[in-house]
């Protein structure tokens, strides 16, 4: 029960710093998506696998044994930057979150039904069918068009790569937790796969990263997204993988898109309407029905009996 909680809680605070990461982008905007992505996620893996540095060295003979795993989970983690930023750029910042964070969820239970044999719960359902309903008034709300406004190809594009991102974002969770489940700490196990992706992305920094050099405030908004949202954030996210399912993680950061949302509406200048802030409200409830821990049936007996 309270590893369980400490999972939730840990998923949660993950969840609130990704949120920032759109917003925060808008404030460099001569740097390209692909160099924002890449000095995020890639700086931030990087510092990931310093950081469990000596951990990833002791494992080496395990991580080899699992090198299939950790390689796979390399390349979701350099892909899904490239993807999520590229779509928060085209589809506006709302839209681009909504679409890759919201889509997350499905994908990665569509993973652990097709390789864990795993089974959802009611409950895990009933969460996400709220959560998508949220997801769903967000994205018809249309209130994540950038200012001046993304549409037609553009946008569509823009939920493409969200997708992608999605994906991504889902296949890097399920690939960690299997590691983690082989006997690896868990910030050894996020640590190398980021590592990984760190170095995949190094290449896309070096080729796109110049505009960081041009201003203090590009600087700023480099370091920021690489210590935060990224190297704390995913440890923070490890941490929580290890106590709670990846389909259940990726269900409670559910709470980004509206982080991302209400941000985008205070401070880039998004609008969003009355649908749209019920989005928020049914994504915010949808944590509260996945999280909830339902009582044992002896105690449903108990309850039955007295009356």
């Amino acid at each position: 029960m309270r590893d369980h909680r400490l999972g939730v809680a840990a998923v949660l605070f993950a969840a609130l710093v990704w949120g920032t990461t759109g917003t925060a982008a808008t404030f460099a905007p001569s740097v390209g998506a692909a160099a924002i992505g890449a000095a995020a996620m890639g700086l931030g893996g990087l510092m990931q696998a310093a950081w469990a540095g000596r951990g990833i060295r002791d494992s080496l003979p395990r991580l080899a044994q699992l090198r299939g795993l950790v390689l796979l989970g390399g390349v979701a983690v350099a892909v899904y930057p490239l993807a999520f930023y590229g779509a928060m750029r085209l589809a506006g910042v709302t839209i681009g979150t909504v679409v890759t964070i919201g889509s997350a969820p499905l994908l990665s239970a569509l993973i652990e039904v097709l390789f864990d044999r795993s089974r959802l719960s009611a409950r895990w359902v009933a969460g996400a069918l709220i959560g998508l309903s949220g997801l769903l008034l967000l994205v018809a709300s249309q209130g994540g068009a950038p200012p001046g406004g993304a549409a037609g190809p553009a946008a569509t594009r823009g939920i493409l790569l969200g997708l992608l991102g999605g994906f991504t974002y889902a296949l890097y969770s399920w690939t960690a937790r299997r590691v983690m489940l082989r006997g690896v700490r868990s910030d050894v196990a996020m640590g190398a796969t980021f590592g990984v992706g760190g170095l995949l992305l190094l290449p896309v920094l070096l080729a796109t990263g110049a505009p960081f050099l041009l201003s203090w405030t590009n600087a700023a908004v480099g370091l920021y997204m690489a210590v935060v949202p990224m190297f704390l954030g995913y440890l923070s996210f490890g941490f929580g993988l290890a106590r709670i399912p990846a389909s259940t993680a990726t269900t409670l950061s559910l709470i980004e898109p509206a982080v991302a949302a209400v941000l985008a509406v205070l401070i880039v200048g998004e609008r969003l309407s009355v649908p749209g802030w019920l989005g928020v409200g049914l994504i915010v409830s949808c944590l509260a029905v996945v999280t909830a821990r339902v009582p044992p049936p002896w105690l449903w007996a108990r309850f039955a009996a007295r009356r």
